[in-house]
């Protein structure tokens, strides 16, 4: 049975989600994936809506259902603060239009995504399309038709299919496109994604820090993971599902990783107001452009969502700049802890909210 929000499933409107991209929704308690999915945490017992108001447990204590049945199958009683066994949401009338687009999108991989065709045929303008499109996911349909196409690529490679072939399947028309930007979307050539990636070393280090444990690891790029907690084994858990076929392995100081990480030190320790590392990321176009946005937020400021909304000239897509913040792999590099509601309340922060507010008092004090 599944279960609605907005009067439609948000399961049938975006791509498949990972457990991680569910711990991030969870955090930035996105309201509009009510629906989507359901988390239950161990400790109480209890399991709630994405957008539920409860304080975040670990993330180790955390497992995720697609629906509510499955989670009361498992032992899980409903929370009482979001009513969680209940569908519920309040009506977006965006919603079916960017969902008709969406499937229309899926149903003919081969055709490009062009605004004014689509609008024409769901009887609308290409503004208002784009518009709902942007309001709802954060992308243009453009960039949904990309990631879908992307997403159709990968699941070839992981069947065993041969790159070509897969491609092809996928809708790209030549090689080159994909080989060209293949680092962007798969973080490797496409054929070493094909396999797995076995092999692909992945250098990390867990050192102790101000605020806690701080982990660092990078491929040979650069940087592709800055992870902020409490425990050794849990830093070291989150990597491994991040990158499960890389070939990890602890780094040295006397190591590039080791001087990125005696950097990324300095900056919390009042030393050094600026990182200048480089990156090894997977990014969506509008998760490069908030990034980007937020790396030029002065050392000891603060930007609102809003006013980074404005900043990348997306006004209205406020929840899409905190959902961006919540997805963001390099902590204090990309410094997403400089982003607060517009009221002066912190928000969210995906390394926890004491070491959000421990960070900017840090920034201020220096």
């Amino acid at each position: 049975m599944a279960r609605y929000v907005f009067g439609v499933t948000r399961a049938a409107v975006v791509p498949d989600l990972t457990a991680e991209r569910r711990w991030c929704i969870v955090l930035a308690r996105d309201r509009r994936y009510d629906g989507a999915f359901v988390y239950a945490v161990r400790s109480t017992g209890i399991y709630c809506r994405p957008s539920c108001p409860s304080r975040r447990p670990g993330r180790d204590q955390v497992a995720f259902f697609p629906v509510p049945e499955a989670a009361e199958a498992a032992g899980f009683r409903p929370c009482r603060r979001c009513h969680s066994a209940e569908p519920g949401g309040r009506p977006d009338p965006r919603v079916p239009l960017v969902r008709e687009v969406c499937r229309l999108i899926d149903a003919h991989p081969d055709e490009p995504a062009r605004l004014a065709t689509l609008a024409a045929r769901m009887r609308t303008t290409p503004h208002r399309l784009l518009r709902a499109f942007r309001g709802v996911l954060g992308i243009s349909p453009r960039q949904y038709h990309d990631a879908r196409r992307i997403d159709r690529f990968k699941a070839g490679l992981r069947a065993g299919r041969r790159v070509s072939p897969a491609l092809y399947d996928a809708g790209y028309s030549s090689p080159s496109r994909v080989y060209e930007r293949s680092h962007l979307r798969l973080g490797m050539t496409p054929a070493t994604y094909r396999r797995g990636a076995p092999g692909v070393p992945l250098a990390y280090t867990v050192v102790p820090c101000p605020l806690g444990q701080l982990l660092v690891a990078a491929t040979e790029r650069g940087i592709c993971r800055i992870a902020l907690g409490s425990g050794v084994t849990t830093l070291e858990a989150g990597l491994r599902a991040e990158f499960p076929a890389a070939e990890l392995r602890r780094g040295g100081a006397d190591s590039a990783l080791g001087g990125w990480v005696e950097q990324v030190l300095r900056y919390l320790d009042g030393r050094a107001q600026q990182l200048d590392l480089p990156l090894d990321i997977r990014a969506t176009a509008f998760q490069q452009r908030v990034w980007e946005a937020l790396r030029k937020i002065p050392y000891g400021r603060t930007r609102s969502y809003s006013e980074v909304a404005r900043a990348i000239g997306r006004p209205r897509a406020t929840r899409a700049v905190a959902r961006a913040c919540a997805t963001n792999p390099a902590a204090l590099v990309i410094p997403c802890h400089r982003v607060v509601r517009a009221d002066g309340a912190l928000g969210g922060y995906r390394w926890g909210i004491e070491r959000k507010q421990a960070l900017l008092a840090r920034e201020r004090a220096h």
